[in-house]
């Protein structure tokens, strides 16, 4: 029995341990730490217990994106007006800070000393350990959810996803799935990002499916819980408790086919 107060990084890393993290995984981690409780030396301590959990030989990933927040003023045509274009900053992947949308753990990743994040800046991901030059390296612009990104690498890298805390519909590797599934229809965005250069900003038009909404109109709303709910009922993956929060631990190949069937039922 661990003794009652805060948490600690060894009750952590036990934990994980616990739920079916091994030494050498490759993770990607959704957190919000307000529900797992109160840490020892907060969100620091908690990505040293999952190092801890998977060891030197491990490596762990969680989605950054970019805070840019200029989205609400692209025009229908995917670009920012003139107006605006001067004040928006360029994504710097050394630099920007982690999308706040999903609670602050991969900011915490992404500042950690030897992290490294991609460079697509909707989709970029931050990464540490051993094989995160590996992970975030060449992040294709188009289609950043696609062949060639961080999440199709830990798809083939036997990876796992954690779900720390977090809602089961905030499981980023889905899209993945989205984007490989073969439907009908699928709803296609264009639109500018700035990247920062010596000389100020380039902006550059790219192009993905719709991840902000179900990328068919044929999915629910909440496709990505019911995917996950489903797949968790046939027995596959396990949940847990880390703290204070329910931990839900699956295996990313095993769950991405799972979803891409399932999207291809429902929406094909």
């Amino acid at each position: 029995m661990w003794p009652a107060g805060p948490l600690t990084r060894r009750r952590l890393a036990g934990e994980l341990a616990d739920l079916g993290l091994l030494p050498g995984d490759m993770v990607m981690v959704h957190a919000a730490m307000g529900r797992v409780g109160e840490i020892l030396g907060g969100p620091d301590s908690l990505i040293a217990a999952l190092g801890d959990a998977i060891g030197g030989d491990g490596t762990i990933m969680a989605y950054t994106g970019c805070d840019g927040r200029y989205e609400d003023l692209l025009d229908a045509d995917g670009r920012v007006p003139d107006v605006w274009r001067a004040a928006v900053p360029g994504f710097d992947a050394a630099a920007s800070r982690a999308v706040r949308d999903n609670g602050v753990l991969p900011e915490f990743l992404r500042t950690t000393p030897g992290a490294r994040r991609s460079a697509n800046p909707g989709a970029s991901m931050a990464a540490l350990g051993a094989r995160a030059d590996w992970l975030t390296a060449d992040h294709p612009w188009h289609y950043g959810y696609g062949a060639g990104s961080p999440l199709a690498r830990l798809v083939a890298a036997g990876g796992k996803v954690l779900m720390l805390g977090a809602p089961l519909d905030t499981m980023t590797l889905l899209h993945h799935a989205e984007h490989l599934a073969d439907i009908p229809g699928k709803i296609i965005r264009r639109h500018e990002v700035p990247l920062a250069d010596v000389d100020g900003t380039i902006w550059r038009m790219i192009e993905e499916f719709e991840t902000a909404d179900p990328c068919s109109d044929r999915l629910p709303e909440n496709f990505i819980e019911q995917i996950v709910e489903a797949f968790l009922a046939t027995g596959a993956g396990r949940r847990g408790r880390i703290g204070a929060a329910p931990a839900v631990l699956v295996d990313a190949a095993a769950i991405c086919a799972f979803a891409i069937g399932w999207i291809e039922a429902v929406a094909g």
